[in-house]
């Protein structure tokens, strides 16, 4: 398609003995070029001019555009250093005309007009670069440096920020460049001539592209965007830069730094540097915080450029001003910063894409993406044109009605329409951002008169000791106890927030989560109401309230597979950083556990599908580190000898039903098929080998992090316990459950579940297991060993009390002994209580409804458990639970009262020791059912 053909819109003009000049230059056009050509010429003097000075170019390259800038860009590549200046001066006038003459047309989208004025800064910049770090390389002033150093201008990058970086410069924009080095490729005693070089190379390349000569300028080159730029050199070490930026760089520093991008030298370098101030510009945590530091900003500039007021359109600045393209920016940018740290996916350096992003996450509604997008758009394209008259650095819409009635030739439209649309448009971008901004102030009164000592000694705690934290609890703080009066025990429910605020070290980034989310003060109220163990973990662990407003919190469990996958692609960002991978794993484990327990706390799933739902975590967890871990200790001492190794979930884990304070029972199995030893740096024996790696892989689990623990992990199941290696060969495994375990250690077998490690080795474990669970059994010996250890587990420990749902007789442990036993008399593969008591049943030991009795005794301790752990982290005690706990309590067992619900623990406990104790007593009858327990 021609140029010609995509013509969809045309400039009239203002002037239109101008427009005939200008088309006279040019007599060979005719049809909608002609009129194009004439139309720009009587509506832009400064257009006019650049057609008539490039009279000769202008109609071939009307013909094609792009083959004319493509060959363009080539002759400026084979430009002699000595003639650039003055190459890339008449470089900028066919730029600049043949892009306003397609942005006028409608030939080229928005995007392509930006597009080719960037790719033009940055090939400018780059010869530009090149040519004057050339001459101090031919002066041997860049020490170590060759002409092969050239192109990537030995060792320095320009980072095009703003506009340039975002591939959106504008008509007349100017461009941001911060310019660094590499200080690691010279040598200490090299440093200070190469940085003197860099500096005195920058300098002359700014004086290239923006000194004002009888041939125009390139680009107006603005270096101050660097740290510090009062004190600082034009050309900075990446060191030093670095530095800046983690200890006093700025919210604003942060948002300009989302459109950085290298845009010449040595980009391999800049992207070096960008990648180590990732954790500068992009939070781990959602980053409501910088909301305010954004208002603020917006705020000064305001104030500065004396932009308040209502909105006028004479004078108007639509860069600026009140509904301009700032604002629309901001918004994005602000919302990127919020996020971006949780999910690369929103690290856009585009205005537009950036937002259909943000709306495809959640974070900004689709019609609203919609709409800025479309006025954001607009515009731009009136910036242009305002630009277009004189070339001038504006972004001011004219004052004069005949200004004004100019921009309106340009756009091809009438005045008075023109103008409409105008307001429309910048009152609707205003509406739509300054909400956001700057919400309406929240000061809702309650009705419960609390006590006041609780709340004067707020103000002494570590979250309020900053004026930032104290101004916007502040405005919460009306909110929060207005919701707290509505509780069923507001004095309660106040107290727990109490002990939540005593907790919290810091409170400035989680009230402003609150302030622009106040739906989650009705869930810090619920929990602090409700769970005070679960607001204790909160107030250690805020950052998990980030994961409430994802866009995934209340979205369907993903189950173990989803959940390795979502793992995996955490740590895969941080790199080669072990530390930072394990500190992930932590962060990315308490979002998800918060989860849990907020959903099992609304009801959103029962007691047993949490236990699951726990038990695919840890999986997840372990199964995901594993591989983390190995990686790691092979650098050191070299692959895995023989086949490799496996980890065997044991316990609650094997039975893939934890509650929220499980530990990890863990057994890790190795075959080191007769290889002695590994081949690394610093080899070890493959005993040795195998015991430091599990040693390694407990402690990427359990060690204390700035995160925390993940899990605490208990490897006495292993055979011989703790007197064992802590890793064991597969042939000393199968050796010692096949002729020196103990009862209850093939009990323990029942339970058993391979969970991360080799495949082949965990499939071989898993076949063993089964074929040792098959095996006969001497079912009296059985039923008294079992008897034996219930007798000694009752005299070791006691019952905490008559809610302890774990310890005693016809309770959790006393059924799953029970159950275990089944499923190792009828050789069952199943890993469950239920399917250990049908197991008994099927071959006789147990009768249906003694199995039944005994299922619904423990889902009912089950649930007492759970809630435990969610409310109290220990033994429950109604009374110090509060009225939240105890109606949570009593919503998951449906009984009627605490009173009642005791009273039918006790009953039902009594009633399943009955039966344990009759089954273990009569073993025989397995036997006669035709079952594998027969003796």
């Amino acid at each position: 398609m021609t140029f010609e053909q995509r013509i969809t819109r045309l400039p009239r003009a203002f002037d239109p003995e101008r427009g005939a000049e200008a088309l006279a230059v040019v007599p060979g056009l005719s049809g909608d070029l002609a009129r194009l050509v004439a139309g720009t010429g009587g509506s832009s003097p400064y257009l006019k001019s650049l057609i008539e000075k490039e009279r000769d170019w202008l109609p071939e390259a009307l013909s094609d555009p792009e083959t004319a800038l493509a060959a363009l860009f080539q002759d400026l590549r084979e430009t002699a250093p000595d003639r650039l200046p003055s190459a890339l001066r008449g470089g900028k006038r066919k730029v600049a005309l043949i892009t306003a003459l397609a942005d006028l047309s409608g030939a080229w989208q928005l995007e392509k007009v930006t597009g080719t004025l960037t790719d033009f800064a940055d090939l400018a910049s780059q010869l530009a670069l090149e040519a004057t770090i050339g001459a101090e390389i031919r002066r041997k002033k860049l020490p170590g440096a060759t002409e092969d150093d050239i192109p990537t201008a030995g060792g320095m990058v320009s980072l095009a920020m703003g506009k340039m970086g975002a591939h959106e410069l504008n008509y007349s924009s100017d461009i941001d460049l911060i310019c660094l080095f590499d200080e690691t490729r010279f040598d200490p005693d090299d440093y200070h001539d190469a940085r003197a070089s860099f500096i005195r190379a920058t300098r002359k390349m700014a004086a290239m592209l923006n000194d004002i000569t009888g041939e125009g300028y390139v680009f107006r080159t603005d270096l101050r965007l660097r740290p510090d730029p009062a004190v600082t050199p034009v050309c900075l070490a990446m060191e030093a830069a670095e530095r800046y930026y983690e200890s006093v760089g700025r919210t604003w520093e942060r948002a300009a730094y989302i459109k950085a991008r290298p845009s010449a030298g040595d980009l391999e370098a800049g992207a070096r540097f960008l990648e180590t101030l990732r954790p500068f510009v992009w939070r781990k945590h959602l980053d409501f915080a910088a909301i305010q530091d954004a208002h603020d900003m917006r705020l000064r500039i305001r104030e500065h450029k004396g932009l308040g007021g209502d909105i006028t359109l004479p004078g108007h600045n639509m860069k600026l001003g009140r509904g301009g393209i700032r604002e629309i920016e901001f918004f994005t940018q602000t919302r990127q910063l919020i996020a971006g740290g949780r999910d690369p996916y929103l690290r856009d350096r585009h205005t537009v894409p950036a937002l259909r992003k943000l709306a495809g996450k959640g974070w900004v509604p689709e019609d609203v993406a919609d709409t800025l997008a479309d006025h954001y758009r607009f515009h731009r394209e009136v910036e242009h044109r305002i630009q277009m008259v004189n070339d001038a650095q504006t972004h001011l819409l004219p004052k004069s009605e005949e200004g004004l009635e100019r921009i309106a030739c340009l756009m091809g439209r009438d005045l008075p329409g023109l103008e409409d649309e105008l307001r429309q448009r910048l009152t609707e971008v205003h509406e739509l951002t300054e909400g956001f901004f700057a919400p309406e102030d929240r000061k809702p009164l309650q009705d419960h008169a609390f006590d006041p000592e609780v709340l004067e000694r707020w103000q002494t705690y570590p979250a309020l000791r900053s004026q930032r934290a104290v101004e916007i609890f502040h405005r919460l703080r009306p909110e929060i106890l207005r919701r707290l009066s509505e509780t069923a025990r507001p004095d309660e429910a106040l107290l727990a927030l109490d002990g939540f605020l005593k907790g919290l070290p810091a409170g400035v980034q989680l009230f402003s989560l609150f302030d622009a989310n106040p739906q989650l003060i009705d869930l810090l109220v619920d929990i602090v109401g409700t769970a005070p163990e679960l607001a204790r973990h909160l107030s250690r662990n805020s950052g998990v309230f980030d994961a409430v407003i994802g866009g995934t919190f209340f979205t369907p469990w993903p189950g173990e597979d989803g959940l390795r996958e979502d793992l995996a692609t955490v740590l895969a960002r941080e790199g080669d950083d072990y530390e930072r991978k394990l500190d992930s794993a932590r962060r990315w484990a308490k979002e998800w556990r918060f989860r849990v327990g907020v959903h099992h706390l609304r009801g959103v799933i029962s007691a047993d599908e949490a236990g699951r739902h726990y038990a695919d975590l840890a999986t997840a967890c372990v199964s995901g580190l594993w591989p983390v871990v190995v990686e790691k200790f092979s650098e050191k001492h070299g692959p895995q000898p023989g086949r490799g190794a496996m980890m065997l979930g044991m316990g609650s884990l094997g039975a893939q039903r934890l509650n929220a304070s499980s530990d990890l029972d863990l057994i890790v199995i190795y075959d080191a098929a007769g290889v002695e030893a590994s081949e690394g740096r610093r080899p070890l024996a493959a005993r040795a080998y195998y015991a430091r790696l599990t040693q390694a892989m407990v402690t990427a689990l359990s060690a204390p992090m700035a995160q925390g623990r993940l899990f605490e992990v208990d490897m006495r199941l292993r055979p011989s316990g703790t007197q064992g290696p802590v890793a064991t060969s597969l042939a000393s495994f199968r050796n010692y459950q096949e002729n020196e375990a103990w009862t209850w250690e093939h009990l323990a077998l029942t339970r058993a579940r391979p969970v991360a490690g080799e495949a082949s080795l965990m499939d071989e474990v898993e076949t063993f297991r089964q074929e040792i669970l098959a095996r006969p059994r001497d079912a009296s010996k059985l039923c008294a060993d079992v008897a034996e250890m219930r007798a000694r587990i009752a005299a070791a420990k006691a019952p905490d009390g008559p809610w302890d749902a774990k310890i005693g007789a016809g309770r959790l442990q006393d059924v799953e002994l029970l159950s275990q036993s089944g499923a190792l008399l009828a050789g069952a593969k199943g890993r469950s209580v239920a399917e250990g008591l049908e197991a008994g049943v099927a071959i006789g030991w147990l009768d249906a409804a003694e199995a039944t009795e005994l299922a619904a005794t423990y889902g009912l301790f089950w649930q007492v458990q759970l809630a435990s752990k969610l409310l109290s982290g220990a033994t429950i005690k109604p009374e110090e639970i509060g009225a939240g706990g105890r109606a949570f309590l009593l919503r998951e067992t449906g009984d009627e009262s605490v009173e009642v619900l005791e009273a039918d623990m006790q009953d039902r406990a009594a009633r399943a020791g009955e039966i344990i104790s009759a089954a273990l007593a009569r073993p025989a009858h397995a036997g006669d059912q035709g079952g594998k327990g027969q003796t």
